[in-house]
């Protein structure tokens, strides 16, 4: 660019020197003052310059979340005040394994153990725990869970079952219709034979042959 300067101003002094016209002169002038100005310009930026390095971006490893076998296959038994759930699983180590126990579930991840990450967790716990007090003990050949009942008892299950065979006695609705839910429950649940039995006694309850919808039932 500055070469071409050069050049520009070379011709438009040759110009200026047979011009005669003041008009003429005065623009030639002009344009010499215009390219010396740029001429300067040019002159004061390096002819070479380090352009600034852009930064790579940068690349987030992607850490797919880590799968689990589940522990399908364990015992428990219990005493008064805790439960303990017993795992048949060699290789795994403390400082490996996640526990997240909760007042109504719990649950707990092995992980890298011979390759594998295993996993056993209950969503909803038959009763309360007290989840500060549990804790995990492994074993050689073998991982114990202990449970710490939140109320001493006797559990009949680890999971959560709702009775549905339990009539819903609430004295504000009508008395019949915890009898009423009691036989929903059992034709939902039992045989062909049951079915007939109570669609029998709910049709000569609806007609008035039987004050009890039970009293078809035998």
């Amino acid at each position: 660019m500055a070469e071409e300067l050069a050049l520009d101003l070379e011709e438009l002094r040759q110009l200026q020197s047979i011009a005669k016209r003041p008009r003429v002169v005065s623009f030639i002038d002009s344009e010499i003052r215009n390219l010396e100005k740029l001429s300067k310009q040019a002159a004061d930026v390096p002819v070479s310059q380090t352009p600034t390095p852009i930064p790579a971006p940068v690349k987030v490893p992607y850490n797919p979340a880590p799968s689990y076998v589940t522990l399908a296959s364990f015992s428990w038994d219990q005493d008064n005040e805790k439960v303990k759930i017993y795992i048949s699983l060699e290789g795994v180590e403390q400082d490996k394994m996640e526990t997240d126990f909760k007042q109504m579930s719990f649950d707990v991840k092995f992980h890298d153990v011979k390759g594998k990450n295993y996993r056993l967790t209950i969503p909803k716990l038959n009763h309360e725990i007290v989840p500060e007090k549990c804790k995990v003990v492994v074993k050689p050949a073998r991982v114990i869970i202990t449970l710490i009942k939140a109320s001493k008892g006797n559990w009949l299950d680890l999971h959560f079952k709702e009775d549905k065979l339990k009539p819903n006695l609430d004295k504000e609705r009508d008395p019949m219709g915890g009898i009423m839910d009691l036989m929903k429950n059992m034709y939902e649940e039992g045989d062909e034979e049951m079915k007939r039995t109570i669609a029998k006694a709910w049709t000569d309850a609806r007609s008035g042959k039987t004050a009890n919808p039970l009293s078809g039932y035998r």
